[in-house]
């Protein structure tokens, strides 16, 4: 039985699912889940991420951790905690980084947060037995600063789709159309919940776990103290579209053709995390990723990275682009920092 068949058998029996189901069983069913069974990143798999295009970015999130430990007065020890770490790439390049500031590594508790198994495996072979593991920021333990980090973490969590009809906003749901194939269709009964005013057609995204996350996050560091940085593609200000697309060799892909088999995402709510981390006596801040890079110095870095190998200046300065273009990913991805009260981080002093 494949997961199609699965999710066939499950709407006979209970009728049509929410989006956000849909998502959760394609990414983590234990059999056939993309991230419980064939996480492929990088150039040869089905998408690339920061990181992974160049070290560039992982050595300025160093930075920006470092220097946000020395804003906390150096306390040790503290946690460094990644959530969704992918292959490890990221890790290893803050740790890189870092090693150029004292005592932050021998401070450092590091934590990776990850339910994949394959992916605790890559991690693991990169970054060897030096992390501890565990399945949600909830089981790492409190009682110390925590310094997070999390790249393309909050597309990976599920939403509910709304649209509004003529009688008001209906579920969009899946279902199985005449030939038992999986459909894209409106739940019957009307949504009683309030949401905001749109046109006729339009369609609003509600992830409660992008929030949740939010809200924990904020919780967290309101009580041991620290900072949080969360950095993915979405809206830094409400607002309306259906952003659901599945990924397979780099190439879009019709989600519902072959559940388990792409890579789901959804943008990311910034404005729903940060709402939810300040409720839990946080503060918080977002900017284009764009503007985060540059205020950490990534001008400066890829001047030195030339200067040290300018035979790769030509691959050098197409990285760059990728990463800061605002046709690229520049002004899609967002960096959002949670923040203890008073304790602006690095790169978001003029956001607050």
């Amino acid at each position: 039985m494949s997961l199609a068949d699965r999710l066939t058998a499950e709407i006979t029996q209970g009728g049509p699912i929410s989006v956000a189901r849909y998502i959760t069983a394609c990414l983590h069913d234990p059999d056939f889940g993309y991230y419980a069974t064939r996480p492929a990143l990088g150039l040869d798999g089905d998408f690339v991420t920061a990181p992974l295009i160049s070290q560039m970015f992982g050595e300025l999130v160093g930075v920006w951790a470092a220097s946000t430990w020395e804003l906390m007065g150096r306390p040790a020890p503290f946690r460094l905690v990644e959530m969704g770490p992918g292959d490890g790439t990221l890790m290893s390049d803050i740790l890189r980084a870092t090693r150029h500031a004292p005592g932050f590594i021998e401070a450092a508790d590091l934590w990776l947060v990850e339910v994949s198994e394959p992916l605790k495996i890559l991690q693991r072979n990169r970054l060897g037995e030096a992390p501890r593991w565990a399945p949600a920021l909830a089981e790492v333990p409190g009682g110390a600063p925590l310094i997070l980090v999390a790249n393309e973490l909050l597309d990976c969590l599920p939403a509910r789709q709304f649209v509004r009809t003529a009688t008001g906003w209906a579920e969009q749901v899946v279902g199985l159309d005449a030939r038992r194939r999986l459909t894209f269709g409106l739940a019957a009964t009307p949504v009683a919940s309030l949401l905001p005013d749109a046109a006729l057609g339009q369609v609003y995204e509600q992830s409660a776990p992008q929030a949740a996350l939010g809200g924990e996050i904020g919780r967290r560091i309101a009580t041991d103290g620290g900072a949080a940085l969360l950095i993915d593609y979405g809206r830094a200000i409400p607002g309306f579209g259906d952003t659901l697309q599945a990924l397979s060799r780099h190439e879009k892909v019709d989600p519902l053709a072959n559940p388990g088999k792409a890579d789901l995402t959804i943008h990311a709510d910034f404005p729903a995390v940060m709402r939810a981390a300040r409720a839990g006596g946080a503060e918080a801040a977002v900017l284009t990723q764009a503007d985060f890079l540059a205020r950490l110095g990534i001008g400066a870095r890829a001047e030195a990275l030339v200067r040290a190998r300018p035979d790769r200046a030509a691959t050098i300065g197409r990285q760059l682009h990728r990463l800061v273009s605002a046709d690229e990913m520049g002004e899609l991805f967002k960096a959002c920092a949670i923040f203890a009260p008073g304790q602006t981080p690095p790169g978001f002093e003029e956001t607050t």
